[in-house]
């Protein structure tokens, strides 16, 4: 695992800063790679790697090129068939130079081109310099587990697996994206190919990308298919456990090849104690798990944590988050997102991974992923039972299922009937509305955007984040069932953007720690795809397929357990007696006003809101935490500065194109 960073002035042959440029923006994220680094100059581009070493530990080093010299890669992942290919390689009669991924990767797009990426299963993000050609080809993974963003303008073109790296360069501007802040307040994150920075882009999931001196070309590799899910309805429930047991199986063994100890999270629920379970059978020695509690015990799950880790017998580590560490490690967590969050979520996950570090080990197996692509989260069966409601709309009993998916928001719980169905009868009969599942949740979270100040409103001139959802709906869509879409919804906003970003990579990155996911095999991802809808979700049983399939392999408890979503708490840690100075006063009227993204009125009273009641909700929360990380947002990405400290890199090395060409040419 690394980061990666380049440079490419494809109009121009003047530019003498490369070399330090590249290595700024490396030192702004040598957390991800922090044991090696890199760069390769050529005529007018750097490129650059900082290098978590995981295989190949001796002679893995980037940046490689290919056998012929020709092609030179900057490389943020792992392909975790690499030892399948490398054989097919040897077998072509290609001899290489070291046993890692990197160098098979490049070496497979020496003899396939783009279409090597068909090829690798994997999670990736990389960079390969053709220098015949004066070219770069980047590409990201399926379903975008590895980020990548990028820049270009006038003739020059920079990428990095980090924003804040891009913005150690003095020609690019730091400045929000006022339509990127609608969006992350109606969909939680971004719509990629934007972030909340204007002319920062992200390269999508399943993409690639060309840069010359025509400009930029992007095209895409893969796309998620659920159209052909008809071709498996004769598939018995039976075959079906059976074939997702062998997929599950060599999902997780190839994502333990590693030359370093691999570790798992193990979060007391249905997804985490199944991987554990293969990691057993695959490799019985000493497993170290990991899981995080809460003191506060609203969001504990640490009983059935404790009960997984005593039926695997691993070696596990336990760690309870007070709220006081949740406070002081939030705009910690920004920085290393580097989007505003509505959730504190991501917090505690940056505290487990830096927990995981601190034992030493790399690399994680989770769970993320069985809840997007086997139907478990409540999102499923909210949509299903407001259809069969939207069958009745003056029923009194069928909005009453709803309230028993959150027992854990008590405003819902004890809700009268009323306000049930004010709640969740937001377009409650626009069933044929392709968005149907996630209408009613875009527009209780699109609420918060009552706090923006009225400049930043009147700039979005009435600006609807859902019409760029729907022109950009794949070909059929229509067409598929409604799970389909709600799944579809689900994956391609919610999980890449926010799950695998601001949850994800980010916050085990940023100590230094790798997450592997069996779950997100695209092998796995397009046989769940096909399933029949009800193998995944049995009228309101979340997950079915699954749960077969657990039977003898986890503790029964956990299996049957109710699933409880991940959350942290918001208001007691951010906004209690021990409050960090930090917070108030980022949030104060004066730092709103200078910052002119929310109405200094509404927050103040929003704040006094706090204070005054104990019991917040949800949109509420969701506002305070979304104004919180606005705030810290713009403070370290807007206004102060950045400072690059190349002295951070280790172990560096330079490779000097230019002389490589005039060696080659004597």
């Amino acid at each position: 695992m690394c980061g990666i960073t380049g440079i490419y002035n494809y109009h121009s042959s003047k530019e003498s800063s490369t070399e330090q440029n590249v290595k700024k923006m490396l030192s702004l994220i040598n957390h991800r790679g922090p044991d090696e680094s890199g760069v390769f100059l050529d005529e007018n581009i750097g490129i650059g790697s900082v290098r978590l070493s995981i295989i190949d530990l001796s002679s893995g080093q980037q940046p490689m090129s290919d056998v012929s010299g020709r092609y030179w890669i900057v490389y943020n992942g792992e392909i975790f068939n690499y030892k399948e290919l490398r054989t097919d390689l040897i077998k072509k009669g290609v001899h290489l130079k070291t046993t890692s991924d990197t160098e098979v990767v490049v070496q497979m797009y020496a003899i396939y081109g783009a279409e090597c990426l068909n090829q690798f299963n994997g999670q990736f993000a990389f960079c390969i310099w053709d220098r015949n050609k004066k070219e770069m080809f980047l590409a990201r993974d399926r379903v975008g587990i590895r980020p990548l963003f990028y820049w270009h303008q006038k003739g020059a073109f920079a990428f990095c697996s980090e924003i804040k790296g891009l913005f150690s360069l003095s020609q690019i501007e730091r400045k929000l994206d006022e339509e990127s802040l609608s969006q992350i307040f109606t969909f939680w994150t971004t719509l990629t190919p934007k972030t909340p920075f204007k002319n920062i882009f992200e390269l999508q999931p399943g993409h690639f990308m060309r840069v010359n001196s025509d400009g930029t070309q992007i095209r895409k590799y893969w796309s998620m298919n659920y159209s052909s899910g008809k071709e498996n309805t004769n598939k018995s429930f039976p075959d079906a456990v059976e074939e997702l047991d062998q997929l599950l199986h060599d999902s997780v063994s190839i994502r333990l090849r590693a030359d370093v100890s691999v570790g798992a999270y193990l979060s007391g629920g249905l997804d985490s104690s199944i991987t554990t379970s293969y990691i057993k059978d695959i490799n019985p020695d000493v497993l170290n798990t990991f899981s995080i509690g809460f003191t506060d015990k609203a969001y504990d799950e640490t009983a059935y944590q404790i009960e997984a880790a005593k039926f695997f017998g691993t070696n596990h580590t336990a760690f309870s988050c007070t709220s006081e560490e949740l406070a002081e490690s939030f705009a910690e967590t920004i920085w290393h997102t580097e989007f505003p969050i509505l959730r504190t979520s991501p917090t505690p996950m940056f505290l487990l991974s830096k927990k995981v570090r601190e034992n030493n080990i790399k690399v994680v197996i989770t769970g993320e992923g069985a809840d997007e692509f086997l139907a478990g989260y409540n999102i499923f069966k909210e949509a299903k039972i407001r259809r069969f409601w939207a069958n009745e709309p003056n029923s009194s009993a069928r909005p009453k299922l709803l309230a028993k998916l959150y027992p854990y928001i008590p405003l819902l719980k004890n809700s009268p009937d009323l306000a049930l169905k004010m709640f969740f009868g937001y377009k409650l009969k626009e069933t044929e509305d392709p968005l149907y599942s996630h209408l009613l949740r875009w527009h209780n979270t699109s609420r918060i955007k009552s706090f923006f100040s009225d400049n930043l409103d009147s700039s979005l001139n009435g600006n609807n984040p859902l019409d760029e959802v729907y022109k950009t709906l794949p070909a059929g869509f229509e067409n598929w069932t409604n799970l389909a879409q709600s799944q579809y919804l689900e994956v391609t906003i919610f999980m890449s953007s926010y799950l695998l970003s601001s949850q994800g990579d980010r916050m085990a990155m940023g100590n230094s720690v790798e997450g592997r996911y069996p779950f997100l095999d695209y092998r796995i991802i397009e046989f769940t795809n096909n399933l029949p809808d009800n193998f995944k979700l049995n009228c309101l049983n979340e997950k079915f397929i699954l749960k077969k399939l657990s039977v003898g392999k986890i503790p029964r408890s956990i299996t049957s357990r109710p699933k409880q979503a991940y959350r942290a708490p918001i208001v007691n840690s951010l906004f209690g007696l021990n409050s960090p100075e930090y917070i108030t006063e980022i949030l104060s009227e004066e730092s709103i006003k200078s910052y002119g993204i929310f109405n200094p009125i509404k927050v103040k009273a929003l704040l006094i809101k706090t204070k005054q009641n104990g019991l917040m909700s949800e949109i509420d929360q969701m506002a305070l935490v979304g104004i919180l990380s606005t705030q810290l947002l713009y403070k370290m990405f807007g206004k102060e500065p950045i400072h690059a400290n190349v002295d951070l890199l280790k172990n560096y090395r330079i490779i000097d194109g230019q002389k490589i060409k005039n060696l080659t040419s004597q």
